[in-house]
């Protein structure tokens, strides 16, 4: 189960994409960043968020902490922003959390080389789930602390936009021709393989089942289970 705050307070916009995520304080003291589920994209942005994000924390990639943070309407009578006031009254309930890293800089893969086992492991994820938000342009990646971070995965898990199409694309394979990290992953014949043979059933199914149910009830969770299960069970058509 992921951690459970609640916000009590918004403290800024973060304008980067279509989600407008905020940065947020919460009864624990702690400050996150918040996706919410009444933005655009809806609550499959967040489901993608947690199963992709949980997944890579599982297997031991560099995913800020993510918590259920939740939301009360009241807390929109404080912002002066129209836009961002809407957005609070449409996410009362559950939202996604993750943990803030104040003064993060963004990647640039020409100042931020990165060890070509992490680099491959990253591309081997981001094959697996079908990120398609990794790219040079948009990299996804933060320099916290000397350390690289990965964030924002509500692009992941594109089949769950098209349920009666999923079944014919599960064993698609990845463009991964302008993925940021493609210079550095030179250990992808070796780690590829290696964090593949993790991603047994057991592991997807637990990380599925951290899903509020606001977002995902139990027969979506099947679906899941099953598409997931099916991908990995085949790595030689998604690994690059």
């Amino acid at each position: 189960m992921l951690r459970q705050v609640t916000a009590i307070r918004y403290v800024t916009p973060l304008r980067e994409g279509g989600s407008l995520p905020g940065v947020v304080e919460a009864d624990d003291l702690g400050t996150y960043v918040m996706k919410f589920r009444g933005a655009g994209q809806g609550p499959k942005a967040l489901v993608a968020e947690v199963v992709s994000g949980e997944l890579g924390r599982r297997l031991g990639l560099p995913v800020p902490e993510l918590t259920v943070t939740h939301l009360d309407p009241i807390v929109a009578r404080a912002e002066p922003d129209q836009e961002v006031q809407e957005l609070i009254k449409a996410s009362a309930g559950a939202n996604l959390g993750m943990d803030f890293l104040p003064g993060a800089l963004g990647y640039d893969p020409v100042a931020h080389p990165v060890d070509p086992g992490l680099a491959s492991r990253i591309v081997a994820f981001d094959a697996f789930v079908e990120n398609v938000d990794r790219s040079w342009r948009n990299p996804n990646l933060l320099i916290w602390h000397g350390r690289l971070w990965m964030i924002d995965h509500g692009a992941t898990l594109y089949f769950h936009h098209d349920w009666p199409r999923a079944a014919s694309v599960v064993h698609r394979p990845y463009r991964w021709a302008d993925h940021v990290l493609k210079p550095y992953a030179t250990s992808l014949a070796t780690e590829g393989p290696e964090l593949a043979g993790r991603l047994t059933p057991e592991l997807l199914a637990e990380v599925i089942e951290l899903v509020p149910g606001e977002w995902l009830d139990d027969g979506d969770r099947d679906a899941y289970r099953s598409h997931l299960a099916a991908r990995a069970a085949r790595p030689e058509a998604w690994l690059p």
